[in-house]
């Protein structure tokens, strides 16, 4: 049985929504079992985000208006911070970019003959 929205919310709006946006972030979520260690990690991780998303009206208030009497809100992405996307992905294995280049480069150089080699003065 996969994780679902009661194990990380008594909201089962919010905790939908972080559980979707946290299947984006680390796919693997969908297949893990709530009992398991992996498990477990990824349900405090969640919970963590869901702590920290601030409460509608607050800090997640994005723009107010006036006469039109609206109001819009941080896309729940912004709940996920840099640490519990990492940590997500290291639950699920999921390499993430390094400093290394990626792409093969050719070896023979096309403009070699153009401009002289060696040192220049």
């Amino acid at each position: 049985m996969p994780i679902t929205h009661s194990d990380i919310s008594s909201d089962e709006d919010l905790g939908r929504r972080v559980l979707v946006r946290a299947g984006v972030i680390a796919p693997c979520l969908a297949t893990l079992d709530p009992e398991t260690e992996a498990g477990k990690n990824a349900i405090a991780i969640l919970k963590g985000v869901i702590a920290e998303l601030p409460a509608a009206g607050s800090r997640r208030t994005r723009a107010l208006s006036r006469n039109g009497t609206s109001m819009s809100f941080a896309a729940i992405d912004a709940a996920f911070d840099a640490d519990a996307r990492l940590s997500l992905q290291a639950i699920c294995g999921v390499a993430t970019g390094g400093a290394l280049p990626v792409g093969h480069f050719p070896k023979a150089r096309p403009l070699r003959g153009i401009w002289p080699e060696g040192e220049y003065s």
